[in-house]
């Protein structure tokens, strides 16, 4: 009976011991450890079985034991027996991203299909390192079975309020890799600058890269710094972001505002709007710096009504930057905006209303649906589809678009009722510009958004049937940074939820549990001082809602 009792508690123990060594985030399909511990140092071969296949995964890992650890295995192709790292290709049709991950004692061998998922196994591989540097890495003996959830996980950073250096881009970019994110959504154009150098119109980011203050404090704000701010990325740089990317699996999908939030393109050439001889709008209680005539690039944050006037001159300057833009961007899908476009110019503008009338419309609504669905046929026209906000459901949805829902997943729902693809980003869930913390000491756009909230949303809704749901493609968390001026906030406003957003876009519902995944975050945000990333650190034991 003792012996019994001795046996069980020994069980216990190891099973104890195990949960505390293997900690994955995303939560992986199944785990099933083992005893024992794999031993890495430079001596540890890495090996592909397969030319060309799964050499950039075991490349980025060789660099990533050398950056954080000053561990640099080399590359072998032959003539090993034991201590090895194989990145094994295998002819089959695995389902995208999906793999295996089997570390014994003597070896450690990732296999899957695509080289997706070679590489998501390789991202396993890292959580299931050390924390603290050594010489010598004990990884604990697990076998790993994993595929993801949905197919769309994205992340959105907003450069047009602040421009965020190309190192903070692709360090973003790795952040995004480490999580398993394959999509990275990249904010270039804005009402307070542009970001993109467009080599037909100089003047984009001449003058609408740049404006000459920003206000202080919340929107309207308590002054203004009167500095002049701004960037933008040369094509070059783009090409180089873009292929940084490409190398991580992770798809770049650009967003070119419009017809709304266009004010510094609107700044560099004022003939795209309604009213082109009339000075900017400046919001009531803005603090306004430097020259305040004619069109300027917007100081302050919010929405203003100098949008895009839909004049044929208009639609071939859309064109004609869409054509730069599809050249840098190999993806599938050109974001277009959509959101947040007041209609007043173009209840005010003869040309608009003369316009509606012509195309028998109902009304602005209407003109704005005109509007998209023409740059929507152009960029099917170039092979592309585009992505917008749930605005351009009003008015009638253009017939190939799909829908990023932000505001609430009403206009997801609808969307999907009617066999169009969605993103769900509903805002009260997963904008990661809200506070994560009650009393946040830090500025923010408001609202409040505790870890908890962001973990326990499913972008499956209960209103969906069956078959409406396969239009979910996925989901997408977005940093928008109006109050985020710099990298360091930005890590402070994404770390840890980004961990909560990845585990939702992976892990399948019934793995998910919110007191294990804090058990699991713990080690993750340890993994977070290894990187040296800034990150939240009260993010536990807040309060779930307001």
């Amino acid at each position: 009976m003792k012996r019994c009792y001795l046996l069980i508690i020994s069980a216990l123990f190891f099973r104890f011991a195990i949960s505390q060594s293997v900690q994955i985030i995303p939560e992986p399909e199944s785990v099933t450890a083992k005893q024992g511990n794999f031993i890495l140092s430079s001596k540890t071969k890495i090996v592909t079985n397969v030319p060309g296949k799964g050499t950039k995964t075991a490349v980025y890992f060789i660099n990533y034991l050398s950056r954080f650890y000053n561990i640099s295995p080399d590359r072998n192709k032959a003539g090993f027996h034991n201590n090895f790292i194989l990145f094994r290709y295998e002819n089959n049709k695995d389902t995208l991203g999906s793999y295996t991950l089997n570390v014994s004692k003597d070896s450690i061998i990732i296999s899957s299909g695509n080289e997706e998922g070679l590489f998501y196994g390789m991202q396993t591989l890292i959580q299931l390192l050390p924390t603290t540097v050594s010489p010598t890495l004990q990884i604990p003996t697990v076998f790993v079975k994993d595929a993801p959830r949905l197919a769309y996980r994205g992340m959105m950073l907003d450069c047009g309020r602040h421009f965020m250096p190309v190192d903070f881009v692709k360090k973003y970019i790795d952040y995004l890799a480490l999580h398993k994110f394959n999509i990275f959504h990249w904010h270039l154009t804005e009402d307070q600058g542009w970001r993109i150098e467009i080599k037909k119109y100089p003047l984009l980011t001449q003058k609408g890269a740049w404006r000459n203050g920003t206000i202080i404090g919340h929107h309207p704000g308590t002054g203004n710094d009167c500095e002049k701010t701004g960037g933008f990325y040369t094509q070059d740089e783009i090409k180089d972001v873009v292929k940084y990317a490409s190398d991580r699996y992770i798809t770049i999908i650009p967003e070119i505002e419009m017809p709304g939030h266009s004010s510094a393109a609107i700044a560099a050439y004022p003939q795209l709007s309604c009213f082109p001889n009339q000075d900017t709008k400046i919001l009531s209680g803005v603090k306004w710096c430097g020259d305040s005539t004619g069109k300027q690039v917007q100081q302050s944050w919010g929405v203003y009504p100098d949008i895009y006037a839909p004049t044929d001159y208009t639609f071939k300057f859309i064109e004609n930057v869409l054509d730069e833009v599809i050249k840098l961007f190999p993806s599938k899908y050109i974001h277009i905006g959509g959101d947040e476009a007041p209609k007043d110019y173009w209840k005010k503008s003869d040309y608009c209303q003369q316009l509606i009338k012509n195309l028998g419309l109902k009304d602005e609504e209407g003109l704005q649906s005109y509007f998209v669905q023409r740059i929507e046929k152009y960029l099917n026209g170039k092979g592309r589809q585009i992505i917008g906000w749930d605005e351009i459901l009003e008015g009638g949805l253009a017939p190939n678009a799909t829908i990023m829902s932000w505001r609430g997943e009403e206009g997801g729902i609808a969307a999907a009722q009617q066999h169009h693809n969605v993103i769900m980003t509903p805002g009260g869930w997963l904008y990661l510009d809200h506070s994560q913390i009650k009393n946040e000491d830090s500025l923010t756009i408001g609202g409040y958004l505790p870890i908890k909230r962001v973990y326990e949303y499913d972008p499956y809704s209960s209103k969906l049937t069956k078959e409406e749901t396969k239009y979910i493609s996925g989901l997408q968390a977005n940093v928008w940074t109006e109050y985020m001026a710099d990298p360091a906030k930005v890590e402070y406003m994404i770390f840890p939820r980004m961990a909560a957003v990845a585990e939702i876009g992976w892990t399948q519902i019934k793995n998910k549990n919110y007191d294990d995944f804090k058990i699991r975050l713990q080690n993750e945000i340890a993994r977070y001082k290894l990187w040296g990333n800034n990150y939240c650190k009260s993010w536990d034991n807040q309060p779930d809602t307001e």
